[in-house]
């Protein structure tokens, strides 16, 4: 009798089966790659991007930063604010591909007004990324191989910790002490926080039949503007606060009350002109340290200023009366600006004056013609990112403007924030004002973007930034050709190549002779004469260069963007012969030439 196996050829056929399908199947994942080595590593140092840094944690951050990655990262303080905090300053630079002087710098300086604090959050993802992807990613390596960054997180920061540590009114400003009122005192009346919720809030009185606002229909929260020759029932009497100095007015005299950003050289005004400016140029000990670095860095090429809000990416001029800046340097920046705004949605590229508002004595029209650097100002965040995508922002509004309440800014905080950016309207008895209400919005909503969305904030800012730096000029020898005519005589011709947006020397800088020219020379033998060939590719004359050393020419016009020049030698001498183009906004690039 024979025994009906079926459990050994089953086991044989599911054995077969597994090796068969097993082809398909993804390899066992290696043990590194399970740590985190692999597609997405791990990092070094594993920072958080979830919250605000008050200026004492900005310096912890960097410090540790510094101390896990100090070969490429030094950091200093460019001195005290008023308030007596340290400016903390980090050069990002890889001293074995050279010293930081030889290579073109960016500077990124960030909550330069104290409630436009992002900025500040930017700048440390910025060295952060840099040094966590620096022999990860081939362009981040390059870029810190090839450049050098300056990084200044907070330029006011006491304006930050008062912002961030108060009820949150007011913090703009820097803290050096102002008469804003005229009255021969200073900062004596400033917002008070009356009920010690830590908010400063809007107060809005009933006045039934005298007011120019109505409590809106769609949401009790809001109010409206009433109709031409109608009437309201409310007004609005401003942020919380009482008459502190008796003069019959309240928080007209708070803390500071003048402009970080007008204290700079280019086209300052006074006072009465431009408000918030001081009494000169480079007052402020925040802007004058900040001059003083920059004027010891004339290799900086590049110049980043982030603030906040609108979605905005800013150039100069900031005053109309300047006109536009010369043709080859609004190329420039339309270039880097336009692509900046395929990169950053929701922002657009504009001229100061002309998209936001009139600026005298501001920092990248200084740094534009004071300096003869490429310079954009980031409005960091722009509301119509609080409904997801441009066709819901535009569902945001109808005929008469924009929608309130449940429809509009409100629907986000009740719904994404669950309240947390909202006070309600409550009765107060205030000492000047009598019975009214106060409630609104806290200090972080409207100008800084929620920190749930902080990370693509965050990382599209830099990596503009990282584009701009790229784009910072590097010259670099193209072709080269050398021919005898005779006597120990040679012609030679070398391509000087900026490949680069940014010249090596914008217009502006060489209009006001803010820049050094670029210098070409020779070494190892006698320079007879030299020129510029028109073009290398038609024959022609070439265009003689009338300078007494030609062994050491002087470019004031540099290397444009996406530029070849050809220069034609006659050069007496034998060996080699050593032929250097020396940009201080761009580095050096050189050749060695062999004479036959």
């Amino acid at each position: 009798m024979k025994t009906r196996q079926t459990g050994a050829p089953a086991l044989r056929l599911v054995v077969a089966g597994f090796a068969f399908f097993a082809l398909f199947l993804p390899a066992p994942v290696p043990a590194q790659q399970a740590t985190g080595v692999g597609s997405d590593p791990e990092h070094t140092l594993p920072l958080t991007w979830d919250r605000w840094l008050d200026h004492a944690e900005i310096g912890q951050r960097m410090q540790l930063m510094e101390r896990t990655w100090p070969e490429f990262l030094s950091l200093q303080s460019l001195g005290d604010s008023y308030g007596g905090r340290e400016m903390w300053l980090m050069t990002i630079n890889n001293p074995e591909t050279g010293p930081e002087l030889s290579k073109a710098g960016m500077f990124i300086e960030a909550n330069v007004h104290g409630n436009e604090i992002q900025g500040a959050e930017v700048s440390l993802y910025t060295i952060w990324y840099l040094m966590e992807n620096y022999g990860r990613i081939d362009e981040i390596t390059r870029l810190v191989d090839e450049r050098v960054f300056y990084v200044l997180p907070s330029v006011n920061p006491d304006g930050r910790d008062y912002f961030l540590h108060g009820a949150g009114s007011g913090a703009r400003t820097g803290h050096i002490p102002v008469d804003s009122d005229g009255d021969g005192l200073m900062d004596e009346d400033g917002p008070d926080d009356l009920n010690g919720n830590g908010v400063i809030e809007q107060i809005r009185k009933h006045v039934p039949g005298q007011g120019n606002l109505r409590i809106s229909q769609e949401d009790p929260r809001v109010l409206e503007p009433v109709g031409i020759g109608e009437t309201g029932d409310w007004i609005i009497l401003g942020s919380e606060g009482v008459d502190n100095d008796g003069d019959g007015r309240v928080n007209e005299d708070p803390i500071g009350g003048y402009d970080p950003n007008r204290n700079y050289a280019s086209d300052w005004q006074p006072n009465y002109i431009q408000g918030g400016s001081m009494d000169y140029p480079f007052q402020l000990p925040e802007a004058r340290a900040i001059n003083d670095f920059l004027m010891t860095r004339p290799n900086i090429a590049g110049f980043q200023s982030f603030h906040n809000s609108g979605g905005m990416i800013l150039r100069g001029p900031g005053m109309a009366w300047y006109g536009d800046y010369p043709a080859q340097d609004v190329g420039v920046y339309d270039e880097l600006g336009e692509t900046g705004e395929r990169m950053l949605p929701y922002y657009n590229y504009l001229v100061i004056w002309r998209g936001l508002y009139t600026v005298h004595g501001g920092s990248i029209d200084w740094t534009n013609d004071g300096l003869g650097i490429v310079s954009f100002s980031n409005e960091l965040w722009n509301g119509g990112q609080y409904f997801g995508s441009p066709l819901l922002q535009e569902q945001q509004t109808n005929a008469e403007g924009p929608i309130s309440g449940r429809q509009g800014t409100l629907f986000f905080d009740d719904f994404l924030e669950f309240g947390d950016e909202y006070v309600e309207w409550a009765p107060f008895d205030h000492p000047d004002f009598g019975p009214v209400e106060m409630g609104g919005y806290k200090k972080l909503q409207g100008r800084v973007n929620p920190r749930f969305m902080s990370m693509e904030l965050f990382h599209r800012n830099m990596a503009f930034t990282l584009y701009h730096a790229d784009e910072m000029p590097k010259p670099r020898i193209g072709e080269t050709s050398v021919e005898a005519v005779g006597g120990g005589v040679y012609r030679v011709r070398v391509d000087f190549v900026n490949d680069k947006v940014i010249p090596t020397i914008t217009v502006k800088g060489q209009q006001n002779h803010v820049v050094r020219p670029d210098l070409i020379t020779v070494q190892g033998a006698e320079v007879i004469a030299a020129g510029w060939v028109p073009n290398k590719h038609r024959p022609g004359p070439t265009d003689m260069i009338d300078q007494e050393q030609l062994g050491r020419i002087m470019v004031r016009s540099g290397l444009a963007g996406h530029e070849t020049r050809t220069l034609e030698y006659l050069i007496r001498g034998s060996g080699s012969v050593t032929v250097r183009y020396d940009a201080v906004k761009g580095g050096v690039a050189e050749t060695t030439i062999q004479l036959r």
